[in-house]
């Protein structure tokens, strides 16, 4: 099944955690475990966001997660 990313960025940013978090939770593309650790880093979960960067490949990021969402925004564009 594909994810719509942009989509899941929307709902996250528009306060939507559990429908965004719903919708990535099974995949397994690094885009999407990138937004789902980005989700758990805004739910306050960073044991789980840690695992979900680590999936992706990544580190947990040291800027804001409102930087973050726009990074992850720009990646999805770019896609």
């Amino acid at each position: 099944m594909a994810i719509d990313h942009k989509q899941v960025l929307d709902l996250a940013g528009s306060g939507r955690w559990d429908e965004a978090h719903r919708l990535v939770q099974n995949a397994s593309d690094p885009t999407s475990c990138l937004i789902h650790a980005y989700l758990h880093r805004v739910e306050g979960d960073l044991g789980n966001a840690s695992y979900w960067y680590g999936r992706a490949g990544q580190r947990v990021p040291r800027d804001s997660v409102d930087a973050e969402w726009r990074r992850l925004r720009e990646r999805v564009a770019g896609a």
